[in-house]
């Protein structure tokens, strides 16, 4: 099947959504605190606010974490029938808000909802001496919620409600600077309704397509569909199982997630050696994919900047699409469950994802299955 490929800005239709990037994303953890260090030792997130007892918040706590544009929330709940408990106790640690920056939280409500996205939160303005913030949600995929954040009249470090914090130690970013996109895998038989949540209520359009002989293995299988808003600032991969000799990694995924979810967030950097060279020095663990990818490198994908042999010691996959290359690599998954991980991305032109990677990465992730025995 030949993939369709659409370029966001060629899309004239009016944009009822306009999205001015991710403002954050919230995962719910199991121990915020001890994840917050994780994210600031380890990936070079400084802490900038806080919110939690001590601020007025009774039942859970909130560390802001940020990197150039990337802002993450880490939330755990401080009694087990908090609902930031429960969703720890089902999901294990994971990603339950993908919020979006925009202009009009109460349009950007208004709007979806009028076109069937279902109510999470109505428009709320939150105070403080910094100005206001107004906030909206809808339910998408599983338990996963996207909230709009309009910001235009707040000075504060995060929002009403947290405390400015800083980090207690000195932290050294490590190049990540803007969320590229994230992936989310739903069940069976389930992309493309989510698809067409994502074009009918919330204005997207579709990207790209890839199916099962596109992405497949020996053993396993899956498909995927990418939308884009209309800017192209947020894009949403998102994967279904596909039938195969074997259990897939998306089949892992929701077996261990008990839920539709994101599966992984990509980062961009602009100099991936570098980040991937000093993630690996602070501990991060990337999946493996054999020397021998490298050995037919330039001739898949001509002539690149970087040097083949710095690549191939990091371990860095390279594509090439008609707009230019991009480099990528994957983490293994940052909690006890197989589920959420990270994607470093640098694009040199290419606005594709990596397809003739694919197989190598499945069989890099097989390979871990099977170590786990859910292969």
């Amino acid at each position: 099947m030949e993939n369709t490929v659409i370029d966001p800005k060629e899309i004239t239709s009016e944009d009822f959504l306009p999205l001015l990037g991710t403002d954050h994303v919230e995962f719910y953890v199991g121990n915020a605190k001890q994840a917050a260090y994780y994210y600031q030792s380890a990936f070079g997130f400084e802490l900038v606010a806080y919110a939690g007892p001590e601020t007025g918040i009774k039942d859970r706590c909130s560390y802001v974490l940020q990197q150039d544009k990337i802002r993450f929330v880490l939330t755990a709940g401080m009694q087990p029938e908090s609902p930031v408990s429960q969703h720890v106790l089902k999901h294990g640690d994971g990603v339950k808000v993908m919020a979006l920056w925009v202009d009009d939280a109460r349009k950007a409500f208004e709007e979806t909802t009028k076109r069937g996205g279902e109510a999470f939160m109505q428009p709320e303005v939150l105070k403080d001496d910094d100005g206001e913030i107004v906030v909206s949600g809808i339910h998408t995929y599983g338990e996963t919620i996207h909230k709009f954040v309009e910001r235009k009249n707040y000075t504060g470090a995060f929002m009403p409600g947290f405390e400015p914090r800083s980090s207690q130690m000195k932290i050294k970013p490590v190049g990540l600077k803007y969320v590229d996109h994230c992936v989310g895998n739903v069940g069976w038989g389930q992309m493309n309704k989510w698809v067409e949540f994502y074009e009918k209520v919330m204005g997207f359009q579709l990207l790209i397509t890839f199916d099962d002989e596109d992405i497949s293995t020996e053993y396993t299988a899956l498909m995927s569909k990418v939308v884009s808003n209309g800017n192209g600032y947020v894009k949403f991969p998102i994967n279904e199982p596909a039938e195969g000799k074997k259990r897939s990694q998306i089949e892992e995924y929701l077996d261990f997630y008990h839920d539709a979810g994101v599966q992984h967030i990509a980062i961009a950097t602009d100099n991936i050696i570098e980040t991937v060279s000093e993630l690996r020095k602070r501990g991060i663990d990337f999946l493996y994919v054999p020397d021998n990818y490298y050995e037919d490198l330039s001739a898949r994908v001509g002539e690149i900047s970087e040097d083949i042999a710095l690549l191939k010691e990091q371990n860095i996959l390279v594509d090439r699409d008609d707009e230019g290359y991009l480099l990528q690599i994957f983490t293994k998954p940052v909690q006890d469950r197989p589920t959420v991980f990270y994607e470093i991305i640098q694009r040199r032109g290419a606005k594709s994802f990596g397809k003739g990677n694919f197989k190598a990465l499945f069989e890099a992730i097989e390979r871990e299955q099977k170590l786990r025995g859910t292969l």
